[in-house]
């Protein structure tokens, strides 16, 4: 049982080494605390204010990539809210087997926006219109989350299968793969490549000084600024944006003052072929997810082996494919756990799952009021750049930090090569498959899936060990 946790230990990017008897004298509240109500709202809006971009970007950068009507954009983004709360709620509550009972954010996961993206564009350049788009990317999402569902109840076997070497290669051509979507953004996105404005100097400039002040930040020694870097950047960006006439604030007066959700509101579609990289990433998200829950369990004071925290792991990654189900239902994106809620721990000295009552509560209101996302749905493209571009190049890294891990000997060197050089090759060049019956193509067509699945055949097929 130590062996199985130090390595589900090594597969994630965000676990950093503790000494949990460190942890508990260093915790204030432990997790089955309840603080007083104004400290816990005041530690909730810190998670709040950690998770937040992350949250609604993913939504901002697929809308902007199908150009989604700014409406439907703004209702996906509020859903995106709305199910968070939800979901931090069933994490930290625990219903039955459902839910891991820790402080753990739940939110919009990073890891689909490729074969998302893909999936809705191939609907159409085919002729359909973004909401057939929208209605295949939620019915692959609502679908896929069954994987991990069923990969809760066999979660030593997928420690398995899934390897570090292989969440490694997944998490780093995650990260490569959507530089592309994050460069496309600064300068101008979809529609200033429309235009002919792409890549203006304005815009150029404005992605660069929100990246300059993120880094400028998390050079710093003061913990809380590091964390609020992106925040912070975007803001600053934003405000430059307004006097610049980048920011359209004339759909805010469209919107209804409180968002109704809505089960299914775009329909449900399906393809097989497309459906492949969304059920293997699912399998990668359940194994981060592990790590990221064991990070929460460590710094929450609480241990990290045994029957109650493998119970935990099982039911966190349970949780994390309830909370996609009802993400696709009310018609918003993939749901995992988030990184970003363990350094708020660490800060504050809260681990309480309490608090995490609070933290839905507020997620939940923020979905329900339309404003707030119609202000960040008219984010300009090259604020938006700017900062993604350092995000998702930071996943790649993570990715890295996996691979690290890893020894590098002569057959993991080839599956490694192999795996990354197929990745990227679709990446980079998409037009080779067009010659493959459609079946193929769809599953391929991602570099996430074609690069995850080498590695992952080749690691079961080569003799040796990792």
């Amino acid at each position: 049982m130590i062996q199985q946790n130090q390595t589900i230990t090594q597969e994630t990017e965000t676990l950093e080494t503790v000494q949990t008897s460190t942890i508990r004298s260093d915790l204030i509240y432990g997790l089955e605390a309840r603080p007083p109500f104004v400290e816990s709202v005041f530690v909730a809006l810190q998670h709040v204010f950690a998770c937040f971009v992350g949250i609604i970007t993913p939504g901002l950068i697929i809308c902007g990539a199908l150009e989604v009507e700014p409406t439907d954009t703004t209702f996906i983004l509020s859903m995106s809210l709305f199910v968070s709360g939800i979901a931090t709620f069933i994490q930290a509550k625990r219903f039955g087997p459902v839910g891991s009972g820790l402080l753990s954010v739940q939110g919009t996961s990073f890891a689909f926006l490729g074969p998302i993206i893909a999936a809705g564009l191939a609907v159409k350049e085919a002729g359909g219109s973004p909401t057939e788009a929208l209605s295949l990317i939620f019915g692959l999402c609502l679908f896929g989350a069954f994987v991990e569902i069923f990969i809760s109840r066999f979660l030593h076997l997928a420690n398995k299968i899934i390897t570090p070497l292989v969440t490694g290669v997944v998490v780093t051509l995650i990260g490569l793969t959507l530089i592309k979507v994050g460069i496309t953004s600064v300068g101008g996105g979809v529609v200033a490549q429309r235009n002919e404005t792409f890549g203006s100097p304005v815009y150029l400039g404005i992605a660069a000084l929100v990246l300059i002040v993120i880094v400028a930040l998390n050079s710093l020694n003061n913990n809380y600024l590091r964390m609020s870097s992106v925040v912070i950047g975007l803001a600053v960006g934003y405000l430059i944006s307004i006097p610049l006439g980048l920011v359209n604030f004339s759909n805010l007066s469209d919107l209804p003052f409180i968002t109704i959700p809505i089960p299914f509101r775009y329909g449900l579609g399906f393809d097989f072929g497309a459906f492949i990289p969304f059920a293997f990433l699912y399998t990668i998200t359940a194994i981060e997810s592990i790590g990221d829950l064991t990070a929460t369990s460590a710094i929450s004071g609480e241990p990290i082996e045994g029957a109650k925290y493998f119970r935990r792991l099982k039911g966190g990654v349970l949780g994390d494919g309830i909370n996609s189900i009802i993400a696709a239902c009310f018609n918003t994106f993939p749901n995992t756990t988030f990184s970003q809620n363990n350094g708020v721990i660490q800060l504050t000295g809260v681990g309480s799952r309490y608090v995490g009552y609070y933290i839905s509560a507020i997620f939940v209101i923020l979905g329900l009021f339309p404003i707030v996302a119609g202000v960040f749905q008219a984010l300009p493209q090259p604020v938006l750049g700017g900062a993604t571009l350092v995000m998702f190049a930071t996943v790649a890294v993570a990715g890295i930090k996996i691979i690290s891990c890893v020894d590098l000997s002569k057959r993991n060197s080839i599956i490694l090569a192999i795996a990354l050089g197929l990745g990227l090759g679709v990446t980079f060049e998409p037009t080779i498959l067009d010659s493959l019956p459609n079946l193929i193509k769809s599953i391929f067509s991602s570099g996430i899936s074609t690069g995850g699945l080498t590695a992952l055949v080749l690691n079961l097929i080569l003799p040796g060990k990792e």
